[in-house]
């Protein structure tokens, strides 16, 4: 029986970093991995739900191309289409890690992994019958998370649909109700509302996307209210029921019960980690409502056991897996590697408006004491966000008083995924507002709203 240096399971963001970095070092390397390569985030995930995202991005370039000088008749979309190069392009990347794992020598092998003992690994087939045991010195735990599923809202992937079921469907209803309002609840709004669908949000909290700075909340409510999509606020279904036409749910908020009928419901509450039935208990893996607990070099409490990503918690974010998986191949190799920083972890949401964010929140430095400074510069204020005709939202800057260190941003608007880059920068290495200020932003570019909030923050911006 050959013996690994390293044995991972999972080949998700996290998996396959580990795995392909483990072999870069030398090591001896084998991944186990039951379904796609890539895992839930370039299959099922973050990859064709951007896909599918950028295809409605683009149709609605084209509806207010009139804007532009430009006529446009006879606009429609297939959605069969949408839905087979979504798919195209997550087996293009699958393609990809694969050969990555061959060229780096790393043995794969398909099946369901659950651990024997400190060292030793059973992996079985769909069937759980016994394939092979694998031995290794050290593991890595990488078999990320699913969707959440509440005791009253069974999902059937007919009326009652996770994002998994979205990714595949090529038929729309006519009406849907999406419960959870966190970054898949509403990125399936977003591209569900202009593909013609009438959406309802229903979200237990009071605000969208609660991870996010307040004001970014409330823009984003502002921009959904313009662009019709409705928000059930302070909401939570009690009951839902099936008849022949429709579904109905019954939905209690402040001001007391209402019924909602809808042809399809999107359960997006958010995930669970992958941890039970792989052995955990076995070994003697120490576990937290259901997600592994693990040191700061991502060890668990059985030494030579490792864990990343979503079986981790939060934030549950396919760059934050790959990161741990990094940490954890430079601790087994015996070094000292720089523990994850949660707050230097940037968060994006894929919307329209989109939304970026890093470090604190305004509610995080009231309750720590902090004396702050925000600068907020709007969208319209940037020529390149004139030009293109994307003037909506803003980018808010939290700076610590003392420090002038910058310690949150928060962005929403156009391409702020990609704007949030430059900022993480500033943040990670504890930057003062004072070098953005000084940092020459190309013109015209939507970068340069960093420069003007960098400088409205001295009280210097030129065009705000």
């Amino acid at each position: 029986m050959t013996t690994y240096n390293v044995a991972i399971i999972g080949s998700g963001p996290g998996g396959y970093v580990a795995a392909i970095r483990a072999a870069q070092r030398g090591m001896k390397t084998v991944i186990i991995e039951k379904e796609h390569i890539g895992g839930v985030c370039l299959n099922w995930g973050c990859i064709p739900t951007k896909v599918i995202i950028h295809s409605v991005n683009t149709l609605r370039e084209i509806r207010k191309a009139s804007d532009l000088g430009i006529n446009v008749e006879g606009i429609n979309f297939d959605m069969s289409r949408i839905i087979a190069r979504s798919r195209n392009v997550s087996e293009r990347l699958s393609n990809g890690v694969t050969y990555l794992l061959k060229k780096h020598n790393i043995t794969v092998i398909n099946g369901y992994a659950k651990l024997n003992s400190k060292n030793e690994i059973q992996v079985e087939n769909k069937e759980k019958e016994h394939i092979q045991t694998i031995k290794a010195k050290n593991i890595i735990i990488a078999t990320g998370s699913q969707p959440k599923i509440l005791p009253h809202l069974p999902i059937d992937g007919k009326d009652v649909i996770s994002s998994r079921h979205a990714l595949e469907r090529e038929t729309l209803p006519l009406s849907m109700a999406i419960i959870g309002a966190g970054a898949i609840g509403v990125e399936f709004a977003y591209i569900y509302k202009h593909l013609g669908v009438e959406i309802t949000i229903i979200e237990a909290l009071d605000v969208l996307l609660p991870v996010e700075d307040a004001e970014i909340s409330r823009e984003l409510l502002k921009q959904f209210k313009k662009q019709k999509i409705r928000c059930m606020l302070q909401s939570k279904v009690q009951k839902i029921s099936k008849n022949d036409k429709s579904i109905e749910l019954t939905i209690e908020d402040p001001k007391g019960s209402s019924t909602l009928n809808v042809e399809t419901v999107l359960s997006a509450i958010g995930v669970s980690p992958n941890t039970a039935d792989i052995g955990l208990d076995t070994v003697g893996i120490k576990q937290e409502k259901g997600f592994i607990i693990v040191d700061k070099y991502q060890q668990t409490n059985i030494a030579g056991i490792y864990a990343i990503g979503d079986v981790t918690g939060i934030p549950m974010l396919a760059h934050k897996a790959s990161k741990e998986a990094l940490i954890s191949i430079d601790h087994i190799q015996g070094k000292t590697p720089k523990p994850l920083n949660k707050m230097f972890i940037p968060g994006c949401t894929y919307c329209e408006p989109q939304i970026a964010s890093i470090g604190l929140r305004e509610k995080d430095v009231v309750e720590k004491n902090i004396e702050y400074k925000v600068s907020k510069v709007y969208y319209r204020a940037i020529g390149k966000a004139q030009a293109v005709n994307h003037i909506d939202g803003f980018l808010k800057c939290i700076i610590d008083k003392k420090t002038r260190k910058i310690i949150g941003a928060h962005c929403i608007g156009a391409e702020a995924t990609e704007l949030i880059a430059e900022l993480t920068v500033a943040i990670t290495q504890g930057l003062q507002i004072d070098a953005l200020a000084e940092t020459i932003h190309a013109h015209p570019t939507l970068s340069e709203l960093i420069l003007e909030t960098a400088e409205n923050a001295l009280g210097e911006a030129i065009h705000v």
